[in-house]
């Protein structure tokens, strides 16, 4: 990844890159309200996959029949409903095709970049590893994400009734 940097006139910034088709997929679950995150590193997406991590995300998160959890996500083939088993305590509701700007999630994806930013890994296992570590990280860094993923309207949305 790439990102503009400053340089004195008449210098050019040097950032090393190594094209190449090995993929590290982010999910990230959280909570605007408090920032509280889980997040979890694979190698690849699919609907069953989405199925185990939902299942997952609900053991790690408690949810259940005394805590309902409303996952909000976009229109990705694998988070698709039909088909897909749903774990107690798990709601879905999906947003409009084509906006990522009311996904509270998608506020995440500059943090978790931060590390990797004009840098080169050497392999998938040292980008899994940097970008694990950033991720523990930021899962302590609760007010950050709260004040990225609490958007100002979120409140009167989760409140309505």
């Amino acid at each position: 990844m790439t990102r503009r940097v400053w340089a004195p006139i008449g210098q050019r910034p040097i950032a090393l890159g190594h094209h190449r088709f090995d993929w590290l997929y982010v999910t990230a679950f959280v909570s605007p309200a408090s920032g509280e995150t889980f997040w979890y590193l694979h190698d690849g997406v699919s609907k069953p996959f989405f199925e185990a991590l939902l299942a997952t995300f609900a053991r790690e998160a408690n949810a259940g029949r005394e805590r309902t959890i409303v996952l909000v996500l976009d229109n990705a083939g694998w988070h698709s409903e039909a088909g897909l088993k749903l774990p107690e305590g798990v709601r879905l509701v999906f947003l409009p095709p084509y906006t990522p700007e009311l996904q509270p999630a998608e506020t995440l994806w500059a943090l978790v970049d931060e590390p990797i930013i004009n840098k080169h890994a050497a392999d998938l296992k040292e980008l899994n590893d940097i970008i694990a570590a950033r991720c523990v990280a930021l899962a302590n860094e609760r007010g950050t994400i709260k004040s990225r993923a609490g958007f100002h309207w979120w409140p009167e949305i989760a409140n309505a009734k």
